[in-house]
C-alpha cells in the first residue's frame, strides 16, 4: 500500500497526493458501515490499479484512514495546523464579536490562529487608528496579527512565511476577501470570487467544496465562507479555556472551577476592572457563556 494525503473531496471521490502525483480515489465500501468519512487533510493508505474505463493512468482505493490530530465539522477538514482568520476592516466593517467567535472555535480545537486584518488599502486615517489599536490588543493577548491589503501584492512578503510546512485553513465571514487572498498568493489558482452584495452587506457564497492548494511551501484550504458559527460542540467548561488572557489569572480566583460570571472574588472580573483584560473581550465571553448555557439540548 502507498501513503498519501487527501487534497480534495467531491461527490464521493477523493484526490490523493502521493509524492508529487495526484490520484483519483474512492473509499472502501466498508467505511460506510464503520461510519468512517475520509476528509480533506487525512493521511491515508491507498492501493492503486490501472484505470478500467479506457483512461490512461492509475486510480486508487483508500484502504486506511489514519488517526487525526484534529478535525473541523464546518469546513470538513482534518489535521489542521493553523487557522488564518480573515476579518475585513471595512466593507464589511470590522466585527470583533464575530472574530472572537472564530477564535473560540479555533482555540477549542487547539489550532494555532493567525489573524489577518484585510482591506488596509480602503482605510481612512481615523479607521486606521482604531484598527491599529485592535491589532495591538490581540497581539498583547498573544496572537499574530497581520494588517494587509487584499488588492496589492504585499501578501507574498507578509503571509507566505507563515504557510511553510503547515496545513492552513482560511476562515472568515463571506465577503472578507478569502478567495482574493488565495489568488494573490498564487495567481495560477484562479479561484472564483464574488462581489459584495450591496443590499445584504455580505458576500455571496462562491466556494463549494474544500480543497488543499500548495502555496508557499505548505497547504492552504479554500473553504466556504460562514455567516453563522454555532457552539454546538462546546461546553461551559470548554469556553473558559478559549480566552487566552483568562489563563493568566484564573488560578487566583477564590473558587476552583470559577466560571467568572457571578462568583465572588473572581480574579478575571478584577482584571477587567483593573484594565488588564479588555472589557469587550470579557463581554463577548459573557455572551458566549449565556448562549451555551441556554442552548436547547439535542436528542
Amino acid at each position: 500500500m502507498t501513503h498519501g494525503k487527501i487534497v480534495k473531496a467531491l461527490s464521493g471521490f477523493y484526490d490523493v497526493l502521493i509524492d508529487d502525483q495526484v490520484y483519483r480515489c474512492k473509499g472502501r465500501g466498508v467505511f460506510r458501515n464503520q461510519k468512517i468519512t475520509p476528509l480533506v487533510g487525512d493521511y491515508v493508505e491507498v492501493t492503486l490499479q490501472e484505470s478500467k474505463d479506457g483512461e490512461e493512468g492509475q486510480v486508487g482505493t483508500i484502504q486506511v484512514v489514519k488517526d487525526r490530530i484534529n478535525q473541523l465539522v464546518r469546513p470538513p477538514i482534518a489535521n489542521v495546523d493553523q487557522a488564518i482568520i480573515v476579518t475585513s476592516m471595512v466593507e464589511p466593517d470590522f466585527n470583533p464579536l464575530l472574530l472572537d467567535r472564530f477564535l473560540v472555535l479555533v482555540e477549542d480545537k487547539e489550532i494555532k490562529p493567525l489573524l489577518l486584518f484585510s482591506k488596509k488599502d480602503l482605510l481612512d486615517n481615523e479607521t486606521q487608528e482604531i484598527m491599529q489599536n485592535y491589532a495591538d490588543i490581540y497581539r498583547r493577548i498573544g496572537y499574530d496579527v497581520l494588517m494587509v491589503s487584499s488588492k496589492v501584492g504585499d501578501l507574498t512578503t507578509t503571509l507566505k512565511p507563515y504557510l511553510k510546512d503547515k496545513v492552513s485553513v482560511i476562515a472568515g465571514q463571506s465577503g472578507v476577501g478569502k478567495s482574493t487572498i488565495l489568488n494573490n498568493l498564487d495567481p495560477h489558482l484562479n479561484i472564483e470570487t464574488g462581489d459584495i452584495s450591496k443590499s445584504l452587506g455580505r458576500g455571496k457564497h462562491t466556494t463549494r467544496h474544500v480543497e488543499l492548494f500548495m502555496v508557499g511551501g505548505g497547504f492552504v484550504a479554500d473553504t466556504p465562507g460562514f455567516s453563522a458559527l454555532e457552539f454546538d460542540e462546546l461546553s461551559l467548561e470548554d469556553i473558559r479555556f478559549c480566552f487566552r488572557e483568562f489563563l493568566l489569572y484564573e488560578e487566583s480566583c477564590k473558587f476552583r472551577g470559577c466560571y467568572h460570571i457571578n462568583e465572588p472574588k473572581c480574579a478575571i472580573k478584577k482584571a477587567v476592572q483593573d484594565g488588564e483584560i479588555e472589557e469587550f473581550r470579557y463581554h463577548h465571553y459573557q455572551q458566549f457563556y449565556e448562549e451555551i448555557k441556554n442552548r436547547k439540548p439535542r436528542y
